[in-house]
C-alpha cells in the first residue's frame, strides 16, 4: 500500500472521548479530554494531559485530582459541549442536565451517567509543550451495576461506549476478536456418541 508522508502529528485514533469532572473550593466542572489512557497496571496509574489555558486546569492542579469517566452514546452530545464550552462561564452540570454523584474516595463529583468512571489522585505534572500532563494514581473504579453479568466479569462491550477519531464521534461496534484469540488453540468439536 502507497503511504504519503505528513509532518509530525497528533495523529492517533481512535482515542476515547472521556469526560473529565473536577473540584475545587466548591467549584465542580466536567469537560472533555481525549488526551489519556493507562501509563502502568501495578499500580494502577493513568493521564490526562490538559492546556494550562483550561478552566479546569487550575482546579485539578489546586485540588490534585480528577476523575475521567466514560462516554456513552447517550452522552455524546453533552461531552462535545462539554469540548467546546468553558466551565468558567456557565455551569455545564446544568446545562447538560448531567448528575452528579459523591465519589467514593476522591473530593470531586463523578457523572451518574457514565458506566465506567476512574478516581484520580495526581502524582506528578510534567509540562509537555501545548499541553501539561497530569500523571494520577487511580485509587477507585466505579462500575455500573448492570454491566457485570452473573460471573463477575465486567461486560463494557454493552454499554455503547463511544470513540473520538479526527473531528467524528463513532460508537463501537461489533466484537471482532478477544486478547489472545490470535494463539488460543482450537477445541476439538465433539464426535455424537454412537448408541
Amino acid at each position: 500500500m502507497a503511504k504519503v508522508k505528513w509532518r509530525g502529528g497528533a495523529m492517533l485514533a481512535p482515542v476515547p472521548p472521556t469526560m473529565v469532572t473536577c473540584s475545587h473550593d466548591g467549584k465542580d466542572n466536567v469537560f472533555t479530554v481525549a488526551w489519556t489512557g493507562i501509563t502502568n497496571t501495578i499500580p494502577p496509574k493513568t493521564y490526562i494531559s490538559v492546556r494550562p489555558s483550561r478552566h479546569s486546569y487550575k482546579l485539578i492542579k489546586e485540588s490534585g485530582e480528577f476523575a475521567i469517566n466514560l462516554t456513552t452514546a447517550s452522552l455524546v452530545r453533552a461531552a462535545d459541549f462539554c469540548g467546546v464550552h468553558t466551565g468558567a462561564k456557565i455551569d455545564k452540570f446544568e446545562r447538560c442536565q448531567l448528575s452528579k454523584e459523591s465519589a467514593s474516595e476522591i473530593g470531586c463529583p463523578i457523572l451518574a451517567d457514565s458506566p465506567l468512571v476512574l478516581e484520580c489522585r495526581v502524582t506528578d505534572v510534567i509540562p509537555l509543550g501545548s499541553h501539561d500532563m497530569f500523571l494520577a494514581a487511580i485509587v477507585a473504579v466505579d462500575v455500573d451495576e448492570a454491566l457485570i453479568n452473573a460471573d463477575g466479569k465486567l461486560r463494557l462491550d454493552k454499554a455503547g461506549l463511544v470513540a473520538y477519531a479526527h473531528g467524528t464521534y463513532f460508537e463501537l461496534g461489533k466484537q471482532i476478536g478477544t486478547f489472545g484469540f490470535s494463539v488460543a488453540k482450537k477445541k476439538k468439536k465433539q464426535q455424537g456418541k454412537k448408541k
